[in-house]
């Protein structure tokens, strides 16, 4: 035979379901230890802010933007919403930050997509934007930031 082997086994390649030498399998919980931190940092988060009030001053930090020009950038407010989206004003939490909710949503989504893919033991969904989807968002964050700084977008201030 050519190449000298003859006579030789096929190889045994680690990771072949069914055959000796096989990775063994994954339990769901152990996949799902990722999102869990994730899920864990996130609620943890959510619980500070829910239980540290950011209405009262002296416990977070002064938005830089807003100490040293007196302008709301689209982050201006997001503490506060996250206080009142946490005990469940989603009024005040819009009023507060309205793309700040948005965002809250989308991460959900998007955790729970991870965490049942995972349970599946499926890959992390991969988050591809293009460029328009990109610039897209950061418009609409830019209008969000000048409409809520001019006059008759009061009722966007914080």
């Amino acid at each position: 035979m050519p190449g000298g082997r003859t006579g030789a086994a096929a190889p045994r390649w680690a990771g072949a379901p069914g055959r000796p030498g096989a990775a063994p399998a994954v339990p769901p919980w152990r996949r799902l230890v990722a999102p869990a931190g994730v899920f864990a940092a996130v609620a943890g988060a959510f619980a500070y802010v829910g239980a540290v009030d950011p209405n009262h001053p002296g416990h977070y930090p002064v938005c830089p933007l807003y100490r040293f020009t007196g302008l709301y950038c689209p982050g201006c407010g997001g503490l506060r919403s996250a206080h009142a989206f946490v005990h469940g004003d989603l009024v005040s939490a819009l009023h507060d930050n309205a793309p700040a909710v948005a965002g809250y949503a989308v991460f959900a989504v998007l955790w729970l997509v991870w965490a049942a893919r995972s349970w599946r033991g499926r890959p992390a969904p991969r988050i591809a934007l293009r460029p328009v989807q990109v610039w897209s968002i950061a418009a609409l964050l830019l209008v969000f930031s000048v409409v809520r700084n001019l006059p008759f977008g009061a009722w966007l201030h914080p």
